[in-house]
């Protein structure tokens, strides 16, 4: 998070995040979390499959290119198996000094959307 920028962007982030909402039924889940002393903002997206991902993506540079007035990435984790054109597109949006990891192997677990 850049110095001072947190308010700017959780008003962005609010904004876009409801467009998102809207517009991408395939993004199950669109979260932002920030630590303690306001310094880092964790984000987390859970899709369906890799379609839904890549039509999440439609846009997204977009959508980086505002939130860089506010932060600064470091780290793209990516957990499962999103089409070539979709990491590429990633390395794009966050440029080489960005790290990118694409854990794909999934050995087991579920995810439960609501209590049974």
């Amino acid at each position: 998070m850049k110095e001072g920028k947190l308010d700017d962007y959780t008003k962005l982030y609010r904004e876009v995040v409801e467009d998102i909402k809207k517009e991408k039924p395939g993004t199950l889940i669109h979260l932002a979390f920030v630590d303690e002393d306001n310094s880092m903002v964790t984000m987390i997206h859970l899709f369906p499959d890799a379609d839904a991902m890549e039509d999440h993506m439609k846009g997204a540079g977009e959508r980086a290119n505002e939130a860089y007035q506010y932060i600064e990435s470091e780290r793209l984790e990516v957990y499962g198996t999103p089409n070539e054109g979709v990491l590429e597109g990633m390395r794009e949006i966050i440029g080489p000094d960005v790290t990118l990891v694409n854990v794909s192997k999934n050995i087991g677990g579920y995810i439960r959307l609501k209590k049974d």
